[in-house]
């Protein structure tokens, strides 16, 4: 395939500011990446975050394209690249961070360890709104916690990006799921197939009621605050806590009492560091089987978006408006 010598891409410019529509060259690429032409842009928290200049962890150096995940067409490969071919439909968490340019543009030059075949049953929108959330559930879940069938796993947060995805993955590998939220989110929870726990329940009640007071194998937050103070407490003996924001100062007494363990995840690490990518590559391939075997779908907001109203995406995150994953179509 050709490559046109340029494309469009908004470029965060200033922090806060509106994002800048822009024509500019079209990325090379070399050994190891791909060339993608860029179907839509996930739209995450953490992208707020950075256009607000609140990510400091993030490290992504203005003049900077954001966008984290991807979902598009391969274009044409570099050297030592097998796994794919041009006109190949992929998908994965890809940039935006790092100073790696992200997924708001036409085309994004990516590490080919990051991608994976999308699932041929999900369209590019819904494929787009699964790599950040299902690599932050899978690390915890899968990687840290060593999930086994017949666990009561408790996710914190359930009906939020990474907890619907959580759900899903923890049923899939045969837990049985328990999941906290709003009473307006019950419908949401329990249509993953957990049982509904609502968040302003005393923690020693539902403790006691699912779990006969002995508490639950494993606990994923993915809440931070007094969520995570609260898995401590929630954990049985011997059990693992996991916390994608484990960000705060914590007294560890309650899970020491338990012999319990704790990991944190920090999905950005990969991007960050270099290291581990190809197991985000890994993941995204675990994702798609189980996509394709019916085991797992995103939650998508119905709204569109294109690069030139991406703002009003990130004011919808800002205000808790969202019903779903946003997406950009590009």
């Amino acid at each position: 395939m050709t490559r046109p010598s340029t494309m469009r891409a908004a470029i965060l410019e200033t922090h806060n500011a509106p994002l800048r529509i822009s024509t500019i060259s079209t990325p090379g690429i070399g050994p190891g990446e791909v060339l993608v032409r860029v179907h839509a842009s996930g739209v995450n928290p953490l992208d707020t975050k950075i256009h607000a200049g609140a990510a400091a962890h993030a490290r992504h150096p203005l003049p900077a394209i954001p966008g984290i995940d991807l979902a598009g067409v391969i274009e044409r490969t570099g050297g030592n690249v097998t796994r794919f071919k041009p006109g190949d439909e992929v998908y994965g968490m890809t940039g935006g961070v790092g100073g790696v340019p992200g997924s708001l543009a036409e085309f994004a030059a990516v590490d080919a360890e990051l991608l994976a075949l999308k699932p041929a049953n999900l369209s590019m929108r819904e494929a787009a709104a699964l790599p950040l959330i299902v690599i932050t559930a899978w690390e915890g879940l899968i990687d840290r916690a060593m999930l086994k069938a017949g666990q009561k796993v408790l996710i914190h947060g359930g009906a939020g990006g990474v907890g619907h995805v959580a759900i899903q993955i923890a049923r899939a590998f045969g837990a049985k799921v328990f999941a906290t939220g709003s009473p307006s989110q019950r419908a949401t929870i329990e249509g993953y197939g957990a049982v509904f726990i609502d968040r302003d329940v005393a923690l020693e009640a539902y403790v006691a009621e699912h779990t006969g007071g002995y508490g639950f194998d494993v606990v994923y937050d993915t809440v931070g605050g007094k969520v995570l103070d609260a898995s401590f407490a929630a954990v049985r003996r011997f059990g693992h806590v996991v916390s994608a924001l484990g960000w705060g100062t914590h007294a560890l007494a309650p899970l020491s009492f338990r012999a319990a363990t704790y990991s944190g995840v920090f999905t950005l690490l990969p991007l960050l560091s270099g290291e581990g990518r190809a197991h985000h590559g890994e993941i995204m391939a675990e994702a798609t089987r189980l996509v394709e075997a019916g085991k797992l779908m995103p939650q998508l907001d119905a709204r569109h978006f294109t690069l030139e109203n991406v703002g009003d995406a990130y004011a919808l995150i800002r205000d808790h408006a969202t019903k779903g994953k946003l997406v950009v179509d590009v």
